[in-house]
């Protein structure tokens, strides 16, 4: 059977590739980043994935860590005597993990400055009237009263405090003014 057309050509050296950057990735490859720094910092990289969890006090596999129980064998117990335990070595892992977990979430979704301002200038506008602000010619994507008043309801939503400021304070103008 004859060989294939371009293989029995040598190999010519390609100036092209930097070869620090292609080891570089390819160790990278070889040993990914672990994401948490916790398990990162107290990792050993001279013993295997299974030893380095068991001393941190993780489970390697899910399925051994919390077995299903086995259902009664015609009237008699089953019995698993056989289980070691593990020593943790590295409690602290666990311990600044479950710290970390308990903490409480941070809000990071705000909502668009353009929607805010829309909303602040129909509620400025129309007060209430949801049907004014439909008719309104900022109204740019033609925004329904319903749309109009979810968006306000969102921006409610999102910032309770500057909402009641806000009417507060136009409440203030309208004083004012009479």
């Amino acid at each position: 059977m004859p060989k294939a057309k371009g293989k029995s050509r040598r190999q010519k050296y390609s100036y092209n590739l930097n070869r620090k950057r292609l080891y570089r990735s390819a160790r990278r490859r070889a040993a990914p980043r672990i994401a948490c720094s916790h398990i990162r910092h107290a990792w050993d990289p001279t013993k295997s994935v299974a030893q380095n969890l068991a001393e941190m006090g993780l489970a390697e596999d899910p399925n051994k860590a919390v077995p299903i129980p086995r259902k009664k064998l015609l009237g008699m117990e089953v019995e698993s005597n056989g289980q070691r335990k593990k020593i943790v070595r590295k409690p602290y892992v666990v311990n600044e993990m479950e710290y970390e977990a308990s903490l409480p979430e941070k809000k990071s979704n705000t909502l668009s400055r353009d929607l805010i301002d829309y909303v602040r200038y129909m509620i400025q506008n129309h007060g209430e009237n949801y049907k004014e602000m439909a008719r309104d010619e900022k109204n740019y994507y033609q925004d329904t009263p319903k749309q109009i008043k979810r968006k306000i309801n969102v921006y409610k939503n999102f910032y309770p405090e500057e909402y009641k400021d806000f009417v507060a304070s136009l409440k203030q103008e309208k004083m004012d003014v009479q």
